[in-house]
């Protein structure tokens, strides 16, 4: 039997890249998904994959994660059409990049609603029904930037640092009804979102990685589904580097 047979899991951003790995990797266990993300096309063709290749039901929407309306109403349909809610993983984000010196308000608000607030609106919605089963799995995507920071990167940074406390604050919420709360801090990892950065720049984070590799979307999923299982029951409020050695605390 496949460890997450049965089992509802929400994952945000999950159209491609990290969030589509984390959804193969989820349904591949049984588990059931609903997904969301504003590339409503190609979120429609990740999931009819989905449900074709893994065989269990599939359920998805265009959502503005950054809009408390939208998660509302997502959460509201995921119980209407999975019946319950057993696994969120917070995945959506975005990055605009620039100096603080030149950085415009809006694209440093922009990143903070999607990343951070995104987590908020999605964690509590699902709360009380995953309170009303006395079981439930929190996964937040962090990332290491928000551990060291990075130049360029304040924005994503600080919402990256958030999502961290957040999830340490809310495991202690939540833990007496037997809900987890947790976080991974990817590093360098291969996606659309790293694929155009300079040589240079690449050469650069490579030589900070002790495996001296980059990172792929299914090294990210293998950690969501272990945090997602039985056998990382006792694990909670903690943060988990997925880096390649990249940051030792």
């Amino acid at each position: 039997m496949r460890q997450l047979e049965g089992k509802n899991a929400i994952i945000t951003g999950s159209a491609q890249g990290i969030g589509k790995a984390i959804a193969h990797k989820l349904g591949s266990q049984g588990a059931n998904l609903a997904l969301c993300d504003v590339q409503g096309d190609t979120l429609s063709q990740t999931a009819h994959e989905l449900e074709k290749e893994h065989n269990v039901r599939v359920f998805c929407s265009e959502v503005d994660v950054s809009s408390s309306a939208d998660v509302k109403d997502f959460v509201k349909n995921t119980l209407k059409n999975l019946g319950s809610i057993d696994i969120l993983v917070n995945n959506a984000g975005i990055t605009r990049d620039m100096l603080v010196m030149r950085m415009k308000e809006h694209d440093f608000k922009k990143v903070i609603d999607v990343n951070l607030s995104s987590v908020f609106f999605f964690s509590k919605e699902v709360i009380r029904p995953m309170m009303k089963n006395r079981a439930g799995r929190i996964i937040n995507v962090a990332s290491v930037i928000g551990l060291i920071g990075n130049a360029g990167q304040s924005n994503y940074a600080a919402s990256k640092a958030g999502i961290i406390g957040f999830t340490r604050s809310l495991a202690r919420e939540v833990g007496s009804r037997n809900i987890t709360v947790n976080a991974l801090a990817p590093g360098f990892i291969q996606t659309k979102m790293t694929e155009n950065l300079p040589e240079d720049v690449k050469k650069q984070m490579l030589g900070q990685i002790s495996l001296q590799r980059f990172g792929s979307p299914e090294d990210v999923a293998c950690a969501v589904s272990f945090l997602a299982g039985d056998e990382a029951s006792y694990i909670s409020g903690q943060v988990l580097n997925i880096d390649g050695g990249m940051v030792m605390n």
